[in-house]
């Protein structure tokens, strides 16, 4: 997982997984662009269609990621 921060990033897949989507992220820029997080996310008003090509923002804070996705 990447270290605590503040990541531009964009889905480039997404899968349905039981309750939320498993995402696959990719960092757009600064140090760590181009490296792949992989996360669960929930609450997501959108199917693994809509999601692929989104942008967003990931934050990891104590090693926990939260990824907000751009409409």
């Amino acid at each position: 997982m990447l270290p605590n921060g503040s990541y531009d990033v964009i889905v480039v897949d997404a899968t349905t997984d039981g309750d939320g989507l498993a995402l696959d992220l990719a960092v757009l820029a600064g140090p760590h662009k181009g490296e792949m997080a992989s996360l669960h996310a929930t609450g997501l008003a959108i199917g693994e269609l809509d999601a692929l090509g989104l942008p967003g923002t990931l934050v990891v804070e104590n090693g926990v990621p939260r990824v907000t996705l751009e409409p």
